[in-house]
């Protein structure tokens, strides 16, 4: 009977029955069966994750594509800008020149109204000194009636012409 007094025995023995006790309480069965519900849980969680990625990667795709669009209207508004710009400037130039223009027209016709006048003034300063003049000559040299009929007629004859 060395055989039940050896520890390996028991230790057998105990397996046995602990395997047993497994099997009679259908141990590996709800083991299996937990592993399989957590295997299950884990393929939806991985399909579920890889319809989420799928959406992401949509999502992305679509992003990008507006940005892109986004970056070619900025661009598109950028240069319709620069050649608003350009033609501002070029009209703001085209008025400028044509009220520089104007002006010098404006001042040419000043200049010349001003020459006007002064030739006017001159005119009628010549013709006060001429009178002022012949009115002193002739009172001078002529003297009685005749004289001052001679210098009235003079005076309206001068007045006359130069008007």
């Amino acid at each position: 009977m060395e055989f039940l007094s050896a520890p390996e025995t028991w230790v057998a023995v105990s397996f046995i029955g602990f395997v047993a006790l497994l099997v009679y309480y259908k141990v590996p069965g709800k083991v299996t069966g937990a592993l399989d519900s957590r295997a299950d849980r884990i393929r939806v969680e991985l399909e579920e994750a890889q319809k989420l990625r799928e959406e992401a990667q949509g999502l992305l795709a679509e992003y990008q594509r507006k940005r892109r669009e986004a970056e070619q209207e900025a661009e598109e508004i950028i240069a319709l800008a620069r050649e608003e710009a350009e033609r501002f400037k070029i009209e703001s130039r085209e008025q400028m020149d044509e009220l520089v223009e104007r002006r010098a027209k404006l001042a040419e016709l000043k200049i010349a109204q001003a020459e006007e006048q002064a030739v006017a003034d001159v005119r009628t300063a010549a013709a006060d000194a001429a009178i002022a003049a012949a009115q002193t000559i002739l009172a001078a040299k002529v003297t009685g009636k005749a004289a001052s009929d001679l210098v009235t007629a003079s005076i309206a004859q001068v007045k006359d012409r130069l008007q």
